[in-house]
């Protein structure tokens, strides 16, 4: 796997060391040290811990604050956000790159996003690339940067920009469907699904990304109509996929629509799978499903929404065919709600594991400070869960949603988070399914001139 030991921004295969003395004399020999394997002290152990923040762009909820800031306005955020994450000895970022088939970043596949320039297809101004700077700036300070994109949702509800003439809306109508006040690619088009899987190996062929992240939106979550009387009860409205669905059936289809619904995911999260390591095989992929498992497989004491039926996301199946390399099963409720409780669902989730993947729990740190005051969590609540979390061999890392509430420090979560379980740094874990060797020992060349000493690292 590729791994930085050390961020070093700017340098180019050279690291002047200067010790600041004046009389240093000049030497004009180069000595040239191999160190020997096995020779140098064994270092302690380093505590290994995903500790990552997810970065939405969509609505602009974390970044940038609000759309058409200027592009040092947005750098100076990003910067901020990083810094941070940094000093909270946090180690990853998930940054949103595909809100709504639209992208933050420089993309001949899809148009840059309104979120960022208040208007789709418009780039920032002075131009320059956000993904590239995240990653650049994100690797400087020894942070990982994780590539997190929506699948299938073409336009949010609160989207207020037209769409660009090559947003697939209006390239590719036909892939697209409108539900409740959303737009969504339809799983089951095969030119929507391709155009998920390019947009997403482009990512990973252009630019130095340490993951590919998956959130929770596959199908999308129910909307319902309650129809011309407002005091009726709401009535689930199906998905409108008829035409796909009437496809596969006149094409032979035997699966009942569930099954072919869940099959259409499916096919995608493999083939991603397949097509991010073929590309880099040290770049992790990692899907954050809804926190509750398939009914037929949930603990007694669990019960609620089922992502299996109205998702079609059979996160278990991709957990146990080594689909992904890490699993963010999104927990957002507290440990004393009996029928999600925290502990119990990552138990579950744990137990599922037949793969020894990670499983990197998302926690809802953005419930500190919620209105009503009943959805409020205590920052102890988030605390809690971590010292859960680290009691669980299974479990090696977590992940907040989002990073406002770090950057606001609500009721002061920032603060006990570095005092309680992030006083100092963690190592990310290690993916040894990628590959396991042992990086090379460096040759490493040193060569004394007038000011300092010039070391040249093979």
């Amino acid at each position: 796997m590729k791994r930085r030991a050390f961020a070093l921004a700017g340098m180019a295969g050279a690291l002047s060391l200067f010790a600041g003395c004046s009389t240093t004399p000049v030497v004009t020999t180069t000595t040239t040290t191999t160190v020997p394997a096995g020779t140098a002290d064994t270092p302690p152990p380093a505590p290994r811990e995903f500790r990552a923040a997810w970065v939405s762009t969509v609505a602009n909820i974390d970044w940038p604050s609000k759309p058409g800031l200027p592009a040092a306005q947005q750098q100076a955020e990003a910067i901020a956000i990083l810094d941070r994450a940094r000093s909270l000895n946090l180690n990853a970022i998930i940054l949103q790159v595909r809100p709504s088939a639209d992208a933050i970043y420089a993309s001949k596949i899809e148009p840059w996003s309104e979120y960022l320039t208040g208007t789709m297809g418009q780039a920032p101004q002075p131009w320059y690339d956000p993904l590239k700077f995240w990653v650049r700036e994100a690797h400087a300070r020894g942070l990982e940067l994780h590539a997190w994109f929506n699948p299938y949702r073409a336009r949010h509800s609160g989207a207020k920009s037209v769409p660009s003439r090559d947003h697939i809306s209006n390239a590719n109508p036909s892939a697209v469907r409108t539900y409740g006040n959303f737009l969504w690619m339809d799983p089951a088009d095969e030119t929507a699904s391709k155009q998920t899987l390019d947009v997403i190996t482009d990512v990973v062929k252009r630019y130095d990304v340490d993951g590919v992240h998956l959130d929770d939106y596959f199908y999308p979550y129910p909307e319902t109509d309650n129809g011309l009387n407002p005091s009726a009860p709401r009535t689930e409205v199906d998905f409108p996929d008829q035409v796909t669905w009437t496809r596969y059936l006149q094409g032979g289809g035997k699966l009942d629509r569930p099954s072919w619904r869940r099959q259409n995911v499916n096919r995608l999260i493999e083939a991603m799978y397949a097509a991010v390591h073929k590309e880099k095989p040290w770049v992790r992929v990692g899907i954050s499903p809804f926190g509750i498992g398939r009914p037929d497989r949930r603990p007694p004491t669990i019960s609620g929404f089922s992502q299996y039926d109205k998702l079609y996301a059979d996160a278990e199946t991709w957990l146990q065919n080594g689909w992904l390399d890490y699993l963010a099963p999104q927990l957002y409720w507290p440990v004393s709600q009996t029928a999600q409780a925290y502990d119990v669902l990552l138990d579950y989730w744990i137990a599922q594991n037949t793969r020894a993947r990670h499983v990197w729990p998302g926690l809802f740190t953005s419930r500190i400070g919620a209105v009503p005051p009943a959805r409020d969590y205590t920052p102890e609540e988030v605390v809690n869960q971590i010292a859960l979390t680290h009691q669980r061999p299974g479990a090696t890392g977590h992940i907040h949603f989002s990073m406002i509430t770090l950057m606001e420090n609500r009721k002061g979560i920032s603060d006990q988070l570095l005092s309680v379980h992030y006083a100092s740094p963690a190592l990310v874990p290690a993916t040894p399914w990628l590959g396991n060797g042992a990086p090379p020992v460096p040759a490493v060349a040193a060569k004394r001139e007038q000011g300092g000493v010039k070391l040249r690292f093979a």
